[in-house]
This record gives structure tokens, C-alpha cells and sequence, in this order.
């Protein structure tokens, strides 16, 4: 509901203002070196009506709708970013840090707050339950921004997308275990390995049916690709959610099947995600921030239970739960340390924290309150300190490379050819070759190489060097031959 009658106009102009203040935003928090969910959920707060009373806004249901629809939104653009040839090597540290690791924690914050909140043993636990996991929009968003090192940074990206399931589990459970007189526990702890088992087949098979729906329609318009395979994104978190599977888990995992697929429009699928799963933080910080009450969240009592089970969370709970889940892992000490201090906090708590309230448990705005404040903290201590960290301890890896150029790829869907990028590097077989030496398929065509940011004109004689980016136009009948060609 909007303070004073807002009316369309009003509205549009409001949501303009919001969208720019949010990107100006993200540019300022990165030169503060500070998480953006952080003055995403300020300018929330701010607009809110305990702030200039700008919009009045406390629905709880609503809140809980937006941040499920984003957080679809942010774990699929995270998981088709993601090379499966990076995360092979950590998935199982990085499910067992989703699975014993979200468990232990929550059970040390829930049993610390069972002495600091004025909590049932049941409430205390589902507040543990609750900030159990870490959250893929703050972590995604963290490694965009700063070079951590491959192993450490696909621990973290593997363990955000697939914890969501047991911290949406034990949540449940303890929702379950609180509001209803005669819990069947056995249908209870039985549905997590139907809702893991499940959520894992679904992905896996709409995943697959994205892909090849994507390659063989053929479609008008060039824009309509990304709707298209975002449509499965959405396709496949509510077909899990009405199996009772997990939904989020489905998502990251067709996402990731998706991403690592050899794709039609694949530059402008990924482009299209990025801009939107941004669009969709931007909006679901806000309205977390719009929902949250900052004189409650400030008041003494929340203060003070926030900062201790802040405290336990990063210091303790999260430090023991890493050491445990990957204990006999081939992980240095260095590297148990930043994943204890790297478990950042994000929308996800939130999120689940609106279930407590739309459940009518009797502390949920309390817990609600509470676990804002740790979101917070967490946020603005953890994630304004992961660069420092990294490089202290040496885990800081080489600078992304962006190429400054700019290309438009395409495919031509009528011609049934594409636009490829490919850059070389030490190992790559045509490097050293000339164009003309070069084996290439029939089809193929090099239209341009790129070299140190300066456009070079194919011929016959042009040597290829290293760390060329080389555009290729191909027909997609011969793109895999060419594609295996190049990577000998």
C-alpha cells in the first residue's frame, strides 16, 4: 500500500528512481569495498515508513513471494555463469558444507539462542534454522567483484546454490514442530531426501529439455531466446515446488546444465540474466527493507541478542560447521579459514524468516527482527572484509580479464550459422599457425581477431597468437567439429 494514494505516474516515476538510485548504488558500494544488498536494503529502509514514509509496506506474503521469485531469478544466472569443469573438483566438500555443515550450524546458533532470546527450545532452533544457510545473491555478487582463487570461489558458488534445500528443510520442520500438536516425524525427515532426490531428477531432466528446446526452435526475434530459457527457470521451481521437492535445488542445477551447454544466442541468454537477475536484487533488498521496521530492528533488546548470535554465527557456529564438513578434504588451514569467515549472510534468511510470520508463530516478528540485524552484521562485517582476508592469507587470485572491445555475437537463425568468440591461449594447437595452415571446417569463416584490444584483419597469413580472442562465423551443423578442433 502506497502512502498519500500513489497514482500510476506517481508509481512509474517512483520505480524509475529506484532502479537508478540502485544502480548508482552498486557503483558506490564498490568503491567502498562494502556488500550492495546492504544500501539496497537502507534505501528500502529509508523509503519506508518509519523513514521518509515514502511507501507504507508491511505484508509479509508479499515480501515472501518477490524474494522467491528473485532468488530463482539470481540462482539461475548464477548457476549457467558457472563451469561445471570448475565446481566438479569441490562438489562434495561443497555438499557436504550445504548439507552437515547448514545443520550444524543451526543447531549451535539455535542452542545460543535459546540463553540470549527469550525463546522456546523450538523457536530458538528455528531461528538457527533460519540464518543456517549462506545466501547465493550475496555470495554470487561478492565473487563477481573481487579474484578469489578458483577452488575457494567454486566451494563457495557450489555450496550457496545447493544449501538452500536444508535450511528451507529444517526450517519447515521446526514451523511444523511449533504450530502443529502431532508432527508425524517420519513423514517429516523422510521428505528431505525426497525433496534433495527430487529437486536433483527435475533439474537434471528440464535442464536437458531447456537445452535442446533453445537450439531447435527457431524463433523470430533474437529477444525472445532469453525469455525463453528464463521461462524454464521459473518452469522448474514451480514443477518441483508442486512435487514438494526443492525448488531452489532444481533451479541451480538446470542452471548449470543450461550454462554449460553449447547454446543459440547463448552471449545475449547470459547478458539478458545478468541485467535481470541485478533488476531482481535490486528490488527484492528493497522490499526486505521496506518490510523490516528500522526502530524495532534498532531497539536494545534486538541490538543486543543480534550482536551476540552474530557472534557466535561467524565465530563459532560457522568455524566448527566448516572444519567438520570438510574435515579430511584436501583443503589447507588457510583455505578452512576464509570458507569459516566467506559464509556470508543474505536474502535467504530473510526470506525464511517471512515464513515464521505467515506461519503465525507467536515469536516470529521477533525472530524476524532478529535475524535482519545478523544479516546486517554479517553483511557489512563478512563481506566489506572478504578481499582484505584473501590476500592476507594469499588466496587471491590473477585479475578477470575483460576484453575493453566490444562485439556483438549472433546467431543467423534463418542460415542456421553463428557468431563464435574463442580465445587462445599457450596450449591452444593453432597457436603459432597461420590462418592458412589452419585446417578449419568448410564453413567456417574467422571475421575478426582481437589482439590486445586492437582490431586485426584476417588473412591467409595472419599468425595466431596467444590470448587472441578470435570471432568465428560457422554453421551450427559444424560448430561442435570446429569447437573440438579448437581444444586439442
Amino acid at each position: 500500500m502506497f502512502v498519500g494514494g500513489f497514482d500510476i505516474d506517481s508509481f512509474v516515476l517512483l520505480a524509475a528512481l529506484l532502479l537508478i538510485v540502485g544502480v548508482m548504488v552498486t557503483k558506490f558500494s564498490s568503491r567502498l569495498g562494502m556488500p550492495s544488498l546492504i544500501l539496497f536494503i537502507l534505501v528500502g529502509m529509508l523509503i519506508g515508513s518509519d523513514g521518509l514514509g515514502i511507501i507504507y509496506f508491511d505484508n509479509a506474503k508479499q515480501a515472501q513471494l518477490v524474494g522467491i521469485m528473485a532468488l530463482v531469478i539470481i540462482l539461475f544466472e548464477g548457476g549457467t555463469q558457472t563451469k561445471w569443469s570448475t565446481i566438479r573438483s569441490v562438489i562434495w566438500p561443497s555438499l557436504s558444507l550445504a548439507t552437515i555443515g547448514v545443520l550444524i550450524t543451526s543447531m549451535l546458533v539455535g542452542l545460543a539462542a535459546k540463553y540470549i532470546v527469550d525463546l522456546t527450545w523450538m523457536e530458538s532452533f528455528l531461528l538457527g534454522a533460519i540464518v543456517g544457510s549462506t545466501d547465493a545473491a550475496a555470495v554470487f555478487a561478492s565473487l563477481k567483484e573481487r579474484n578469489i582463487k578458483t577452488k575457494i570461489a567454486s566451494t563457495m558458488e557450489a555450496e550457496s546454490g545447493t544449501n538452500d534445500p536444508m535450511a528451507v528443510f529444517l526450517t519447515l520442520v521446526f514451523i511444523e514442530l511449533i504450530t502443529v500438536n502431532e508432527p508425524n516425524y517420519w513423514l517429516v525427515f523422510g521428505s528431505f531426501f525426497w525433496q534433495m532426490g527430487v529437486g536433483l531428477i527435475m533439474g537434471i531432466l528440464l535442464g536437458k529439455i531447456a537445452s535442446m528446446s533453445i537450439n531447435r526452435i527457431n524463433l523470430d526475434s533474437s529477444g525472445l531466446y532469453p525469455i525463453f530459457a528464463l521461462s524454464f527457470a521459473l518452469l522448474t521451481y514451480s514443477v518441483a515446488s508442486l512435487l514438494n521437492a526443492s525448488g531452489f535445488l532444481a533451479v541451480y542445477v538446470a542452471a548449470l546444465i543450461i550454462g554449460n551447454s553449447e547454446l543459440t544466442y547463448r552471449h545475449s541468454i547470459f547478458r539478458f540474466n545478468e541485467g535481470f537477475a541485478w533488476m531482481a536484487q535490486i528490488l527484492m533488498f528493497i522490499i526486505l527493507g521496506l518490510l523490516a521496521s528500522p526502530e524495532q530492528i534498532l531497539s536494545p533488546s534486538v541490538i543486543g541478542s543480534g550482536l551476540f548470535l552474530s557472534a557466535v554465527l561467524i565465530l563459532i557456529a560457522r568455524p566448527i560447521a566448516t572444519y567438520l564438513s570438510i574435515l579430511g578434504m584436501k583443503y589447507s588451514t588457510k583455505e578452512k579459514l576464509f570458507l569459516s569467515w566467506a559464509g556470508l549472510r543474505g536474502a535467504v534468511p530473510i526470506v525464511l524468516a517471512t515464513f515464521a510470520i505467515v506461519a503465525d508463530v507467536e515469536s516470529g516478528p521477533m525472530i524476524f527482527n532478529v535475524v535482519f540485524f545478523i544479516v546486517l552484521t554479517s553483511a557489512l562485517i563478512q563481506g566489506s572484509s572478504i578481499s582484505l582476508l584473501s590476500n592476507k592469507l594469499g588466496l587471491s587470485g590473477p585479475k578477470k580479464e575483460t576484453p575493453t572491445h566490444s562485439l556483438e555475437l549472433i546467431s543467423i537463425g534463418k542460415a542456421n550459422a553463428e557468431i563464435i568468440e574463442f580465445k587462445t591461449e599457450e596450449n591452444t594447437s593453432i597457436v603459432g599457425k597461420s590462418l592458412q595452415d589452419i585446417d578449419f571446417p568448410d564453413s567456417v569463416l574467422i571475421s575478426a581477431i582481437v589482439r590486445d584490444d586492437e582490431l586485426v584483419t584476417p588473412y591467409g597469413e595472419t599468425i595466431i597468437q596467444e590470448n587472441d580472442f578470435l570471432y568465428i562465423l560457422v554453421s551450427r551443423k559444424e560448430k561442435n567439429k570446429l569447437r573440438h578442433m579448437l581444444k586439442r
